[in-house]
């Protein structure tokens, strides 16, 4: 695997950890049925976290997007094959991520909905407007999620495509060196028997 695919694992790897971390909140609105109040308060508290983060971090995540997508479309100007169709898969993968996925600052974006959360108990009524943001909110982490998953199934498929293809540049390489060797050996049907001259 060259450095660049090695660059795009790293950061595809970095982004599906960063959404696995809101399976605190989004298992509670994605798999759990009926999905109580409660739920979405948890949900609700725990992205009302992550708004009042530093800016620096998002822009550090939208700085690790960015990486990658740089590194696809550096390893697309080659115009090999294997680039085309594996790293030209990931590209229409990765934008995914950065369309759906609340990287922008907080001030701006999905996030300043949860940064001004009322104070609540848990039983409740979850306010209407933040219902249906919070149910999205969990929606595009899961789209994203696959996504990614896509672009490292993708260039997994190009290593091992990259690996059957230096296995037979191998395997062609030792034939044409044993080709001579074997020429070189006589036949032994094509040597003529001389029988001894009488005397």
């Amino acid at each position: 695997m060259g450095v660049r695919a090695g660059v795009v694992v790293c950061v595809t790897s970095f982004l599906l950890g960063s959404l696995f971390t809101h399976w605190i909140a989004d298992s509670l609105t994605l798999w759990k049925s009926p999905v109580t109040d409660e739920h979405l308060w948890t949900a609700a508290t725990y992205y009302s976290i992550l708004a009042k983060a530093p800016t620096e971090a998002l822009w550090f995540l939208g700085a690790v997007v960015t990486t990658g997508a740089i590194t696809i479309l550096w390893s697309l100007r080659d115009g090999e094959a294997g680039n085309i169709m594996f790293d030209g898969g990931s590209i229409f993968c990765l934008p995914a991520y950065v369309m759906i996925a609340p990287v922008d600052p907080p001030s701006s974006g999905v996030f300043a909905k949860f940064d001004t959360l009322p104070m609540h108990q848990p039983q409740d009524p979850f306010p209407r407007s933040l219902r249906t943001i919070t149910l999205e909110l969990a929606s595009n982490n899961l789209i994203c999620s696959v996504a990614l998953t896509g672009v490292l199934a993708l260039q997994a498929g190009r290593f091992w495509a990259e690996s059957s293809d230096a296995e037979d540049d191998e395997f062609e390489d030792n034939e044409t060196e044993g080709a001579p060797s074997r020429a070189k050996t006589p036949d032994p049907r094509s040597v003529e028997k001389i029988s001894p001259s009488k005397s």
